[in-house]
């Protein structure tokens, strides 16, 4: 009889869905694209993400190709592009990305992926990151400043918060719409200092490096910090970028 009793207890585990399926809030899709600079991220971020989706209670799926984007995309609350190099998409990729978008999709846009190569290659994507990146920066140590305190993304991290990243100079080519979350004291680092072959002066006061917006019919959070593997064991970059998954998929916790 015990043995019979925890044969069936054996098969009811097996057949009964797990606690944090059911407990599930919502379902994220990573593409995390490996190119040339970016790659070895990859691994520590996949395990830094896991560890927020079971956290927080919900499903993710993680993709290093766009193939899932030629597939029903409908399931999913948000698409985290993760220093994905969308210029890579194809033309049935793009196409997939679009229709979730005017669908009602969400997106999550981190570092790299907020560049799409060629400039103007892909206006739509523009339009839908908010800006355009100028010229590419060296990394530097500078001080990330707060200007939207209601906002998820802004909650896990100081007022001023001493960061080294890629502090990416912006244009807006389409005068887009978008509400800053954190800028960037460009006093606090060399904006001119870049690789060789581009020229910046800098963008002043005004430099955000992480922001929100509406684009179709979907909300969209841009982060363009994230540039190496360092920052996703960092507990206070995974907060801001666990807030922006919040707010991007449910549209909640944002304080008005």
């Amino acid at each position: 009889m015990k043995r019979v009793t925890l044969i069936l207890m054996a098969i009811f585990a097996v057949l009964a869905p797990s606690h944090s399926w059911a407990d599930s809030q919502y379902r994220l899709l990573v593409l995390a694209m490996p190119s040339k600079y970016h790659y070895e991220y990859i691994p520590v971020a996949r395990e830094s993400l896991e560890h927020l989706a079971r956290l927080h209670s919900f499903d993710m799926t993680w993709s290093q190709t766009a193939d899932p984007l030629e597939h029903d995309l409908s399931g999913y609350a948000a698409i985290m592009l993760l220093n994905t190099p969308v210029e890579d998409l194809n033309a049935a990729q793009r196409a997939g990305f679009e229709a979730y978008m005017r669908g009602g999709g969400n997106v999550i846009v981190v570092h790299r992926a907020a560049i799409a190569l060629p400039a103007n290659s892909w206006p739509w994507y523009e339009k839908l990151v908010g800006r355009t990146v100028a010229t590419h920066p060296m990394l530097q140590t500078g001080v990330v400043e707060v200007v939207d305190p209601g906002f998820p993304a802004a909650y896990g991290v100081p007022g001023r918060w001493v960061w080294s990243d890629e502090f990416y100079p912006l244009t807006n080519p389409y005068n887009s719409d978008i509400t800053p979350v954190l800028n960037v004291d460009e006093t606090s680092y060399d904006p001119t200092k870049i690789w060789p072959g581009q020229v910046s002066k800098g963008m002043g006061k005004n430099h955000p490096v992480a922001w929100y917006h509406r684009f179709e019919k979907g909300r969209v959070f841009v982060t363009t910090l994230g540039h190496n593997v360092e920052m996703y064991r960092d507990p206070q970059y995974l907060s801001h970028l666990m807030g922006g998954i919040y707010w991007t998929a449910t549209g909640l916790g944002q304080k008005h």
